[in-house]
């Protein structure tokens, strides 16, 4: 039987258009070793790793006519070359120049005859440094068969498999189309739940799929109405977006949040205030820096709506339970001129939301894309793009990393930025990652609609340096 992609997944290929691609990247800068670090080792490491998770050698197969979910198979010319690039700054090899790179080289979609994923080794940074960029299709990360691409290249140990050799492989025989339609049929049989859906494709069946539609997003919509009971206010963080990007990354320090989270925690929910909430007290600073330097009219009650993925973990202390995934819509309150409001203000907002069950669960995000039979995934991909806009105005995503340094090779990695890609009608996307003491921002904007993302990382650390110091704008 072959590796059917889950309904999740497929509809993240569906969702992709020419101006959404749907990979997550990473952008990991390294000190070198004394004796160097070069495209050869970088290779080397792949390699050795790859061969614990199939997926890296696998591509995705339509089924004919599009009656089931595509397959994984393997990619019988898989070539590594392709995959993993090499590429130079010029001198004097900036940072601003590596942002120019990543700008240009994420926004572009993978190649969906090949394995989903890329890494670029970009040498030439100045004081010696090297970055690698990756790329990974959110169809392939699954969490169990396949992780980001960048989870395979960096390592806790100092050239922890240097001299080990890569494990032979040798593909699997690529199933023909025949084969594939078959086995689809046959597979639908078995289930005959999804009968209706996978094999028959009369009128009712499509009127059937779109009540289930407009069921999955009325359940999205009505668990959203809890925390956001009217649609996102207008913002130029909206807007119709290009195939053109902008990113910049902003490095700050770790200590500075755990600072202000001890200094501004006070009261009765002292201990409810996060790291997390501070790292969004620093946003909704930053946004009203950069809105009031843009000129728009920004008031008491102005609010820039987020929605924020936050993990849940279950209360085992070995973590052998699995991590729930809620999605929180907070309102920024980037009118509010003072910062330890601002921060208690979302602290707050937070709070009741994880507390009162407002939390949009992941499935219920889901079930918006991955409800249909493949050939009308692209309807509920289309209805989840013109929801977005009108449910926030950004996406911010914070995942917290090890605070211990990671080495690919023997190269030791100083920073780590992500790039999330934007969704239809955002203009902005926001990554952050904790790293080793450090709290790392990656910025994603449109090109046209906001070509000052700059000025927002701006205002960023100018936010972090407002809660530090104390003092109120």
């Amino acid at each position: 039987m072959s590796d059917r992609l889950t309904s999740l997944d497929a509809s993240f290929l569906y969702l992709e258009e020419s101006t959404t691609a749907m990979h997550v990247g990473s952008v990991m800068v390294f000190q070198p070793p004394r004796e160097g670090f070069d495209y050869d080792q970088l290779v080397g490491i792949i390699e050795r790793r790859i061969g614990a998770i199939p997926r890296f050698r696998q591509k995705v197969r339509d089924v004919p006519g599009r009656i089931a979910n595509p397959v994984w198979v393997d990619d019988e010319g898989f070539d590594m070359s392709y995959h993993v690039r090499r590429a130079g700054l010029p001198r004097p090899g900036s940072d601003e120049q590596l942002q120019d790179f990543v700008a240009r080289v994420q926004p572009r979609k993978l190649d969906r005859t090949r394995p989903l994923w890329e890494v670029y080794l970009v040498e030439g940074l100045h004081d010696g440094r090297f970055a690698i960029v990756t790329k990974t299709h959110y169809s392939l990360i699954d969490g169990v068969n396949a992780l980001d691409i960048a989870h395979v290249i960096v390592d806790a140990v100092k050239g922890e498999d240097q001299g080990i050799d890569p494990v032979p492989w040798e593909p699997s025989r690529a199933p023909s189309s025949a084969e594939l339609f078959t086995e689809a049929v046959v597979d639908a049989v078995r289930r005959p739940t999804q009968v209706v859906d996978l094999v028959r494709g009369g009128l009712n069946d499509v009127l059937n799929v779109g009540v289930r539609a407009a069921e999955s997003a009325g359940t999205l919509l009505s668990a959203v109405a809890r925390t956001a009971a009217r649609p996102a206010p207008d913002s130029p963080l909206n807007a119709e977006i290009g195939t053109a990007r902008r990113w910049v990354m902003v490095s700050t320090d770790l200590d500075d949040y755990r600072m202000v989270r001890k200094r501004l925690a006070r009261g009765a929910y002292a201990e409810d205030v996060t790291i997390n909430d501070v790292v969004l007290a620093t946003i909704a600073g930053g946004l009203r820096t950069w809105l009031l330097g843009r000129g728009e009219a920004v008031s008491g009650p102005t609010v820039v709506r987020a929605m924020v993925p936050v993990s849940i973990y279950g209360d085992d202390p070995a973590g052998m339970y699995a991590n729930q995934v809620m999605a929180c819509v907070v309102n920024l309150p980037v009118g509010e001129p003072g910062a330890s409001m601002r921060l208690h203000q979302i602290a707050f907002a937070m709070r009741q939301q994880m507390e009162g069950g407002q939390a949009v669960g992941a499935s219920s995000l889901a079930n918006l894309a991955g409800f249909a039979p493949p050939t009308l995934h692209a309807l509920g991909a289309r209805l989840g793009s013109a929801m977005s806009r009108r449910l926030y105005n950004v996406m911010i995503t914070n995942v917290p990393g090890p605070q211990s340094p990671l080495y690919a090779g023997d190269a030791k990695m100083l920073s780590t930025f992500p790039v999330m890609p934007l969704a239809k009608g955002q203009a902005l996307s926001i990554g952050i990652t904790s790293y080793d003491g450090g709290v790392y921002y990656g910025l994603n904007a449109d090109r046209e609609a906001m070509p000052d993302v700059d000025d927002l990382g701006s205002s960023i650390l100018e936010s972090i340096e407002e809660l530090t110091s104390g003092r109120e704008s």
